[in-house]
């Protein structure tokens, strides 16, 4: 198994253990928490969300945090939560939906350890998932794409819950816009394949297009540059991280989820002993989490009217007058 391991901490970085980088041990007493990304927090976009949420952690509540870098390798997942629990850390995120299958097998061999799985609705004893509802920001962009455009398309990584309940939220806010609005979704199979992501969001551009959301993790990047080199008419959104360098006409608004500050808060629970009772599942209710704002740099920007209208629409669904997907 070939492992990149990147300590966030420094200390006696020479010695391994069980594969992770000792510098991430602490002292008898301190709390420790690890992160297991699927990829590089060196790139913008989900895994960096994950390492924002583990320095926040780090910085706000003194934590001793690690991380480890991953492949889509289950067997690789397994090993890695069971070196960290082994260790004595008290919180580990896996960071992704692929991570709870691994959490499920390790979790009962270490009771005293908190798993959180990212993009998971499971609470099953010590293994909590912690959802961010971008159905809801997603049901925002749908209702925008379908009052502004003719035909709207969605590029995913691979087809898992996080990534369709997103789109399901797309979907569903342009037929609440208008039901005859057409959007059609697309999967590259992946998270790391930035051509393909590319050639993905260039076909839906041929064939119509002309509103374009990509949402592939780090291939993601892809799908904006294919809007960007399409001209100022295709329109998109930002999500997760702030992509406008790569089209700066093109993006109408920015979702952006302060994960960290719904971690930072969980995480402080449970170092009071308090463990959630359930899933997690951040939405527009939490305004510190969950940020959908508009831009005025767009070539086309959304019109005031319209972000009158979008301000209501928000409001309802932080109230639960709107429900954006299938729960």
């Amino acid at each position: 198994m070939n492992l990149t391991r990147r300590a966030c901490l420094a200390g006696a970085a020479g010695l391994l253990l069980a594969g992770i980088s000792a510098s991430a041990m602490a002292q008898d007493g301190e709390f420790k928490m690890g992160l297991l990304v699927p990829g590089s927090v060196s790139e913008e976009g989900w895994n960096r969300i994950g390492y924002n949420a583990l320095k926040g952690v780090e910085e706000q509540l003194g934590a001793k945090v690690s991380y480890v870098e991953l492949q889509q390798n289950p067997a690789s997942f397994e090993k890695a939560f069971r070196d960290y629990a082994s260790q004595g850390f008290n919180v580990i995120l896996g960071h992704g939906f692929e991570f709870q299958d691994a959490a499920l097998t390790v979790a009962p061999e270490f009771p005293d350890t908190t798993f959180l799985i990212s993009s998971s609705y499971i609470h099953e004893d010590n293994v909590i998932g912690l959802n961010t509802d971008t159905s809801q920001p997603f049901y925002l962009m749908g209702y925008i794409a379908a009052k502004m455009g003719k035909k709207a398309g969605l590029v995913g990584g691979m087809e898992i819950p996080p990534i369709q309940q997103a789109f399901e939220g797309f979907v569903n806010g342009a037929k609440g816009a208008n039901p005859a609005f057409e959007v059609n979704q697309v999967y590259i199979g992946n998270f790391t394949d930035i051509s393909a992501a590319k050639e993905a969001a260039l076909g839906m551009i041929a064939q119509g297009a002309d509103f374009v959301v990509p949402n592939a993790s780090g291939a993601t990047v892809g799908g904006y540059q294919a809007i960007a080199e399409s001209g100022p008419d295709v329109k998109t959104f930002s999500i997760f991280s702030d992509f406008t360098e790569v089209a700066p006409k093109n993006i109408l608004g920015l979702y952006v989820a302060d994960y960290a500050q719904g971690v930072v808060r969980i995480v402080k629970g449970i170092m009071e002993g308090q463990r959630p009772e359930s899933n997690v599942d951040f939405g527009l209710a939490d305004a510190d989490v969950m940020k959908f704002t508009l831009s005025d740099e767009a070539a086309h920007p959304v019109p005031e009217e319209l972000r009158k209208e979008i301000e209501d629409v928000k409001a309802k669904i932080a109230a639960g007058e709107i429900v954006t997907r299938q729960k």
